[in-house]
Order: structure tokens, then sequence, then C-alpha cells
């Protein structure tokens, strides 16, 4: 046997389980103000053990925001939240330095405030509508956990995640994500209208007088152990083999990419997400309490992963396929999950 897979099952067996019952309990704590949403705030969950950022895509009403407040409540953490306005500015979003003076000698210095990326869980409502150099602001933080003002560098409270929300459907006065900020979403994932009976769920619990009240499930030192025995869980090399292979067969320029994405994609993803495809899988296979991630956490966490990355091209909108489409049928052809010798 793997001496990985060995350290893992002696070492951390109780801590897999442990996050095992922690997953079950938190997702009872967020579903007493959240209804439905089961793969949404599944794949949160998994992004916050990977340690990576999410992007919440969703019309608006069905409680996105609600959603990522409760979750950061149920593991008590720090949570902000950014309003994304045209008028936003980057030290609206990072801080600022103000001058200050001192009473007893009548000095005046500078002092930086901190701004409301300054938390644990940040939420960056609406993200696309300020422009990009606003946008900007959060690059250094997702990448870095950073702020850098003045010449000084102040580090972000840890744990750190930003979850932040768009609008598919309103375009006008919104600002396009570049592709730099896109890659660095470890996810994109969906949030789908709720059923008939979540509806009604809905309407029944938000309309009386009743406030439901959350219990702490994890804390942030555990959270954070929590992210280290994530990367502790071992890959095997078949699931590491498959999902570069599945990066690269996005690549319209690569040699394993199909005829699919030769005609339809401009851009692939990059080694970013194979990175993500292996985290997520790891991720997933320990919030299910298992020691080794398999071929099956990575395709269930792929289309997460893949369909921010790819930018497709014209004769792909001429014929009505999307970045989504193709996603959803490479990844189903399964050809990346095939052995080569």
């Amino acid at each position: 046997m793997n001496a990985e897979v060995t350290r893992v099952q002696d070492g951390d067996v109780e801590l897999l389980a442990r996050l095992a019952e922690a997953k079950t309990k938190l997702l009872e704590q967020v579903g007493r103000r959240i209804v439905g949403q089961h793969e949404v705030l599944e794949g949160i969950l998994t992004a916050i053990l990977s340690g990576g950022h999410t992007l919440l895509v969703g019309v608006p009403g069905l409680a996105k925001t609600l959603m990522v407040s409760t979750i950061a409540e149920a593991l008590d953490l720090k949570f902000s939240r950014i309003q994304f306005t045209p008028d936003l500015m980057p030290g609206d979003i990072t801080g600022t330095e103000i001058i200050e003076e001192d009473i007893s000698t009548g000095k005046r210095a500078f002092r930086f405030v901190h701004g409301p990326v300054f938390a644990n869980v940040v939420l960056a409502d609406e993200i696309n509508r300020t422009p990009p150099k606003t946008q900007a602001a959060l690059l250094q933080a997702m990448q870095e956990h950073e702020v850098t003002a003045a010449g000084t560098t102040y580090h972000l409270p840890e744990p750190f995640f930003v979850l932040s929300t768009q609008n598919p459907i309103e375009q006008e006065g919104t600002y396009p994500l570049p592709e730099a900020q896109l890659d660095r979403f470890m996810f994109e994932l969906q949030v789908q209208y709720p059923s008939s009976a979540e509806e009604e769920q809905i309407v029944e619990e938000t309309t009386g007088d009743d406030l439901a009240t959350l219990s702490t499930v994890l804390d942030g030192g555990e959270v954070l152990a929590m992210q280290r025995l994530v990367r502790r869980i071992p890959a095997p090399k078949t699931v590491v083999r498959s999902a570069v292979r599945l990066a690269r067969m996005t690549r319209p320029h690569s040699d394993a990419a199909p005829p699919l994405v030769k005609e339809f994609v401009d851009w692939g993803a990059g080694p970013r997400a194979s990175q993500y495809l292996v985290l997520g899988a790891k991720a997933r296979a320990a919030l299910d309490g298992r020691p080794m991630a398999d071929l099956e956490d990575l395709q269930h966490v792929a289309p997460a992963v893949l369909r921010h990355r790819l930018m497709v091209n014209f004769a792909a909108e001429a014929a009505g396929r999307s970045a989504e489409s193709v996603c959803t049928e490479l990844i189903a052809d399964g050809a990346w999950m095939k052995d080569r010798p």
C-alpha cells in the first residue's frame, strides 16, 4: 500500500470522520435558513476546504447573499459584504490612509484604516457592476491573501475566501470580469430557481415572525486544520493524469484537443484548472470521510472548475453553443479518464 495512503488512514482517520460529521451538521444548520440549493452549498464547502474562491451566478432573489452570510455564521468566521457599484473605488475595498493628529503632541501622522476586505469571508456582491480598476483591487487579496497600500503590505486574516455574485440576465452597466480574475475563482456555481415545493416552503418560512438561530459547527482554526487535511489526502496518479488531460483537452491549440474544442473554443483552461480539479476532488472525498480522491470526485467538480475558464468563439455563438455546453459534452465523453500507455 502507498505510504501516503497509510499515513492518512493512520493519522487522520479521526479528523476525516470529524469533517464528515461537520459537513452534515453544517448543512443542517444552513438548511434552517436556506431551502434547497444543496449542490451549491456543497460546492461552496468544497471550495472553502480547498482554500479557493467561488463565483455564484444566478438571477436576483435566490438568496445568494443570505447563503454566504449563513455559512460564515455557522463557521464562526468574520463576514464582510461589499456592494459593487460603478462608483466604487479600490480604497473602498482595501482601505485607505487617513491623517490622524496626536492630541498630546499635536503631531500628525498617517494611519491605515482597514477596508471591508479584511475579513474571513468577503462577499463581493454583483462584482461585475464595478469598473476593472476596482475589480483589480481584489486580485492581490485573492492570490496572495495580502493588501498593499502606500508601500506597506498587510496580511489578511486566515482563513480567507472571496465569494462573488453575478446576475446573468442584466448586462447594462456591467463590466465583464477579465480572464485573469475569472481564473482566480476555483468554482463557478450556478444558482437555480427552487422547485415548486421548495418555493412554497421559502414563502412560509420567510413571511412569519420566527428567525432561525444557528449553532457554530466549526471555527476558523478548525477550518484551517481541515484545509491542511485536504492537502494531505492523496490523489492517485490516475486522478492527477486525468485532471491534467482534461484541462489540456480544453485548449484548441493542444494536440489533445478534440474536434469539438478546436471548432468552438478560442482559449481553454490553464494549469490552475488542473490544480483546482485535483484539490476539488480531494476536498469532496474528505467531506465524505473518504481517505482518497477518485475519478468520480474529479468528474463531479469538473463542470464548476472549467465552465468559466473556456472562451468560446463566434462559430460557437452562431451554433448556439456555450462554454457550459462544450464543457458538459467534453466531460461526458469520458476520453480524458482513459489511461494511455
